[in-house]
């Protein structure tokens, strides 16, 4: 709680638009009495705004949202003291479902993802964020988005029989890995790898495609058992909720939940539909630590899941009616 009113100061006293914010809505330091209070900047703000708390000469680093063509795209301003601590955190957070061993990686999309180090989109940020967690990191499309079946074939000859990690957003997984091997005819032995996946739900479910088709498919032509989905997003990057076992998505201890009604944004109760607030500890160059998202969820329960781990836990419901497409792997697949 004090964290969020001293990042809240912070950025009032950084950031001139989140001030004109705060004061638009008649913001008092004294009002804020639980987390509930904190105020909530609507994450399109983003889009329309250039949201930062540090001069220009200490940016070292640009993030920029998935969108499709004529969208516009939400610019997130990273010194290098928050770039590393949300590296730091995310490789913390991942850890906690696959464990602290650096493994090898396998990367269902292609390099030119992150051959641009400065200005990033969330899906090569995101690519580059788990880099430190990679023993060695493979890349299994080409720039035409093709499986290199050899390069797969290769990982698997020299990987295959220990632990390792497949990551990918979950439609490019679904089409270039999975539908890819079936059109081919064969299978290919991943049982030994962690797959995480990230956004990319809302094009399975247009094409009625399940979680637990996307598993069970993932199952019959790879052997893959170990799944790790999560829920995050460019402008609160190394804040993510994963999948436990249970298919439950976790806040951590670096960040919060809420859920708001669609009438009043009033705090809703377990069990209740609303928009997503997200809370994080960790932006300090950027005003993104309470941000309300255009996405829609529940909070199913908090320090009760069957998998042990305390705080809260969410499902997400999918994009709110009229909000745009922003997905890294939904605006992907939206142009295939």
């Amino acid at each position: 709680m004090r964290t969020m009113q001293e990042l809240t100061e912070w950025h009032r006293h950084h950031c001139v638009p989140y001030q004109r914010f705060l004061d638009t809505i008649d913001y008092g330091p004294s009002a804020v009495k639980t987390l509930e209070d904190v105020p909530f900047l609507p994450i399109r703000a983003f889009k329309e705004l250039h949201m930062k708390s540090i001069p220009d000469d200490s940016i070292f680093k640009v993030m920029m949202s998935s969108g499709t063509s004529g969208q516009k795209q939400s610019k997130i301003y990273l010194d290098r003291e928050t770039a590393v601590l949300q590296q730091k955190v995310l490789l913390r957070l991942l850890g906690n479902f696959i464990g602290n061993r650096r493994m090898p990686m396998l990367v269902i999309d292609s390099d030119a993802m992150i051959r641009d180090r400065r200005n990033f989109t969330t899906r090569g940020a995101t690519i580059m964020g788990l880099e430190f967690a990679a023993k060695h990191m493979i890349f299994a499309l080409d720039e035409d988005m093709k499986l290199k079946v050899d390069v797969l074939d290769d990982f698997i000859q020299t990987y295959g029989t220990d632990k390792f990690i497949i990551f990918g957003f979950t439609f490019m997984v679904w089409q270039h890995l999975f539908q890819r091997l079936r059109e081919i005819g064969r299978t290919a032995d991943l049982s030994n790898g962690y797959l995480l996946t990230a956004g990319g739900w809302k094009k399975l479910v247009n094409l009625n495609i399940s979680n637990k088709d996307f598993k069970q498919t993932g199952r019959e032509v790879c052997g893959i058992t170990h799944y790790v989905d999560h829920y995050g997003m460019a402008e609160q990057t190394g804040c993510i909720y994963a999948e436990c076992e249970y298919g439950h998505l976790h806040a951590s201890i670096y960040s919060d939940v809420i859920i708001r009604r669609y009438a009043d944004f009033s705090p809703c109760n377990i069990g209740e539909k609303g928009f997503i607030q997200l809370l994080s500890s960790l932006p300090h160059s950027y005003p993104g630590h309470s941000i309300l998202t255009e996405d829609e969820g529940i909070i199913e329960g908090e320090d009760d899941c069957p998998c042990g781990r305390k705080g809260k836990y969410i499902r997400i419901l999918g994009r709110v009616k009229q909000a745009e497409i922003r997905g890294c792997s939904d605006t992907y697949g939206a142009r295939v």
